[in-house]
């Protein structure tokens, strides 16, 4: 197994545990890809992809529709997606990804946090270089061979492929997704999520005591609305 699968059993549970924060992030999500492609999802790759990350998390399905539906409307306004690098304590590289309709808002908030938890955050392209920018897809595992799919997908892309008790997930660059995504809609797989990932280069160990300081300041940003995701170079337990 390779980082991709580490990282994924390491994180699994840890993150997205929040029912409400998941739907928060999933309406942002659908904004975004209806601001961007339009309100039919057979002609709008981006907004397939939401759905089905929305009944990955059980989200009811009124709820998408009156995301979409509110999302077309000439009056609501779009989110940016805006990206924090900086340090959290012990030399711990942190990305934040961020949606937000208010810029100075969510600068003023992630600056907040890493000061009050005596970290720093730097400059654009300070910490960005250290994490991977990867794409993965979660497909329906019935009749399919994981060793098979690596190999009909490395032509497209894919450079990890494993199985665990949801499915088979499918890694790879960033850019490969739109060719993975129409590869396995053309086969007629059922992708049951799919979504992007920064997965850290290289990890550092920390003592209990020196982890629980990063996890002051990971636990604010993850509480902050404006946040979708954050990564980190925090080694963490695959247990």
């Amino acid at each position: 197994m390779g980082r991709a699968f580490e990282f994924r059993k390491a994180r699994k549970m840890k993150r997205w545990s929040a029912m409400s924060k998941a739907f928060t992030r999933i309406g942002k999500d659908i904004v975004m890809a209806v601001k961007e492609g339009g309100p039919d999802p057979d002609s709008n790759s981006r907004l397939r992809a939401v759905i089905q990350n929305a009944k990955a998390v059980n989200m009811p399905k009124d709820n998408v529709e009156r995301a979409i539906k509110k999302a077309s409307e000439k009056g609501q306004g779009d989110y940016k997606e805006v990206v924090f690098e900086g340090y959290a304590p012990h030399g711990i590289a942190v990305l934040v990804e961020t949606a937000t309709d208010n810029n100075t808002r969510t600068v003023a908030n992630v600056r907040s946090y890493f000061n009050k938890c005596d970290g720093s955050l730097g400059t654009s392209g300070s910490v960005v270089f250290m994490f991977d920018h990867t794409c993965n897809f979660r497909i329906n595992a019935e009749d399919l061979d994981p060793e098979e799919i690596e190999l009909e997908f490395i032509d497209f892309g894919a450079e990890e492929v494993f199985a665990d008790d949801d499915g088979i997930l499918i890694y790879a660059p960033f850019e490969s997704f739109g060719a993975i995504q129409s590869e396995l809609e053309s086969r007629e797989i059922e992708i049951l999520s799919s979504g992007f990932e920064r997965i850290p280069q290289v990890t550092k160990q920390l003592t209990p005591e020196q982890a629980e300081d990063v996890e002051k300041l990971l636990e604010k940003l993850e509480e902050d609305d404006d946040v979708q995701n954050v990564y980190h170079t925090m080694e963490e337990s695959t247990d």
